[in-house]
């Protein structure tokens, strides 16, 4: 059931035996893409949103808790995202467009308010026209979150959102390159995958 604000979310169970265990984001999505719907997360962007994950080790207690999936679409395909998707030519010039399900980008606090289980994507645009400098500065700060507000960074949460970009940009699907589009829509889907970390 999706998270709801002042509720608790997740339960603490005996890690069970025979856990299908995966090492990061991306192999999250080759899994749940395979059809997997309950996983041990060890590592990765949304192992940390939850706290860390259980660090590679799957003994004792551990957290179990329903999370949402992002359902990408782009020039006719889809594709499931567990973490997030980036849509870039480059981090240093031209429009970047980040869907966050879970809080953080490698080493970057992207989405401060973002909850897995909320049903809702967080879904960050850096204006074309933002300096190098801006950008810069923009990247340390989100190393703590800090870098909103700022007049040339939106951020959004939507159950959905489509976005154009005026020239093709690179789609990075939980770290992995997936296609060169146009745009994209990402739809959530909510309660959709089990994690356990």
């Amino acid at each position: 059931m999706t998270i709801r604000k002042g509720e608790p979310w997740g339960e603490a169970v005996a890690a069970p035996a025979g856990l299908l265990i995966v090492e990061s984001d991306a192999a999250a999505r080759v899994s749940v893409l395979a059809g997997a719907r309950t996983i041990g997360l060890a590592h990765g962007d949304l192992a940390r949103t939850m706290g860390g994950g259980a660090r590679g080790r799957f003994e004792g207690e551990v957290v179990r808790a329903p999370v949402d999936l992002l359902r990408v679409t782009a020039n006719g395909d889809s594709t499931l995202a567990v973490a997030h998707v980036v849509a870039r030519r480059s981090w240093w010039r031209g429009q970047v467009v980040v869907a966050m399900n879970a809080q953080f980008l490698g080493r970057y606090d992207v989405a401060p308010r973002s909850h897995p289980n909320d049903a809702r994507v967080d879904v960050m645009t850096v204006a074309a026209a933002m300096p190098l400098r801006k950008r810069i500065q923009a990247r340390r700060r989100a190393i703590t979150g800090t870098h909103l507000p700022h007049p040339q960074l939106t951020m959004i949460q939507v159950g959905e959102h489509r976005v154009e970009f005026v020239r093709p940009l690179t789609l990075w699907v939980d770290g992995v390159k997936w296609r060169r589009a146009t745009g994209f829509e990402v739809h959530v889907e909510p309660d959709a995958l089990t994690v356990l970390a």
